[in-house]
């Protein structure tokens, strides 16, 4: 498993990239911009990690912004932690083993999603290409909120 980032919903974009960036040092190593889902991902590094982030993709800060206004409450601008694993079903079957609720089942061989026992969301993505989908995944519903 390998560490890759931890994910912050910002409200005001400019703002936020004047606080990471140039008052706390981070550094922007890539963006993401979605026309169809309304949203800016930009990631961030700390200067000590930039090289490493650029060529890994971890480990990293990702503010996402979505372009319609939005009041988060309740640890809503908190979205997740994200890790990298060897194999995405095999990770979930022995989570799922050890009692914990899937709740964002990996249907696409890509990605999943748990929640920690105080209900922070755990993002899990599949290393290297997606897997292909397969039972019992591939129709498993999702359970809760992720």
């Amino acid at each position: 498993m390998q560490f890759l980032h931890t994910m912050v919903r910002v409200s005001d974009l400019d703002q936020s990239l004047d606080f990471y960036c140039n008052k706390l040092g981070l550094i922007e190593v890539k963006r993401h911009e979605s026309e169809k889902g309304r949203f800016t991902l930009v990631f961030l590094a700390a200067p000590d990690d930039a090289d490493r982030a650029k060529a890994d993709q971890a480990p990293l800060l990702e503010l996402t912004y979505n372009w319609d206004p939005e009041t988060y409450s309740g640890g809503r601008n908190f979205g997740h932690i994200a890790y990298r694993v060897k194999d995405i079903y095999a990770t979930c079957q022995r989570l799922m083993d050890a009692g914990i609720t899937i709740n964002r089942p990996p249907r696409d061989g890509n990605m999943a999603f748990i929640r920690s026992p105080d209900g922070i969301s755990i993002e899990l993505l599949q290393a290297g290409d997606a897997k292909p989908p397969q039972e019992p995944w591939s129709s498993m519903e999702n359970t809760g909120t992720w």
